[in-house]
């Protein structure tokens, strides 16, 4: 004889939880032909991390969201850039950065759960 609760019948989703790795401020703006609007940033709260998402904020509304497509320290290709430095940060596919802006940079994972589980 089998026992099945009602609980373990439910099905499992998949949700996406989303982790900010760090923010960084657009000190200055560059236009290159080569490369396209490059954003000189300082990191102002943990991490930029290449690779990872990024979200561009204007008045604390979101303007952008997408993938970093460069990440630069001085001349050099870096993976990260930590609290209390400068970079230069492409956005990939968007240009209308501005001085001022603030540029967020998040992971996603997705996350198992059974219907019913809290929170």
């Amino acid at each position: 004889i089998y026992t099945l609760s009602l609980h373990d019948a439910l099905p499992i989703y998949e949700l996406m939880k989303e982790k900010v790795l760090g923010k960084a401020v657009v000190k200055q703006v560059f236009r290159l032909s080569s490369y396209g609007t490059i954003s000189g940033c300082s990191v102002i709260d943990g991490r930029i991390q290449r690779g990872a998402k990024a979200r561009l904020l204007r008045d604390n509304v979101i303007v952008f969201e997408g993938n970093i497509s460069s990440l630069k320290r001085f001349k050099d290709d870096v993976k990260e850039v930590e609290k209390g430095y400068e970079c230069g940060i492409g956005l990939e596919n968007f240009s209308d950065i501005k001085i001022g802006d603030v540029m967020e940079s998040f992971t996603t994972e997705k996350v198992a759960r059974k219907l019913g589980e809290g929170n």
